[in-house]
């Protein structure tokens, strides 16, 4: 399994700065960054993992997507950003085997060639690139710190607008409904 010493490595050879964070209780999930950092939400960063199955019969994948922590990303919004047919979380097994990372403490690094990886543009748009986020390492006691503006040209993220999605009308001569709609309401993670 990936850990904090294969990011640490992998950083050093990038010659990132970042600095590996002992966290004073150990986390279940990587939502609980904030409350074992202090931190708000905005700072911790989140790696859900979704199962796709392709517009072409029987091609499955895995993307991630890298978010607030707290928050889940419209099912929608990730379904047309990665061209899939069908989307769901992906099981827990599944996200074990295929990112060598404990299943609810994924980092948005080291993952897999073949795993699209999107971030909410929000985070990229919305802090300065020098700003400090932290993320998990796939270990319950440590956290990543690390600038935004490292960690998303060293993850190769695709920035998504991923809490609401355009509406398309009903009825094909029904005028379209503003895309500057009000947004999905962003809904904590229960």
């Amino acid at each position: 399994m990936k850990d904090a010493l294969a990011i640490h490595r992998a950083l050093l050879e990038w010659e990132a700065v970042h600095e590996i964070v002992r966290l004073p209780i150990a986390m279940a999930h990587a939502d609980e960054l904030p409350k074992a950092l202090g931190l708000p939400p905005d700072r911790c960063l989140v790696t859900r993992v979704y199962a796709c199955n392709d517009v072409v019969a029987g091609h499955r994948f895995l993307t991630g997507v890298v978010v607030e922590a707290g928050m889940r990303p419209s099912a929608e919004a990730v379904r047309l950003a990665v061209g899939a047919r069908l989307i769901r979380p992906a099981r827990p097994d599944l996200i074990n085997t295929v990112t060598e990372y404990a299943a609810n403490l994924v980092s948005p690094l080291l993952l897999p060639a073949s795993m699209p990886l999107l971030i909410d543009r929000r985070i990229v748009d919305g802090l300065p690139g020098d700003d400090v986020v932290y993320t998990a390492t796939g270990e319950p006691s440590t956290a990543l710190g690390i600038r935004i503006r490292s960690l998303y040209e060293l993850c190769h993220a695709k920035p998504v607008d991923l809490h609401y999605v355009p509406e398309e009308p009903a009825d094909p001569a029904a005028p379209a409904r503003s895309r500057s709609a009000a947004p999905e309401s962003r809904h904590p993670v229960a």
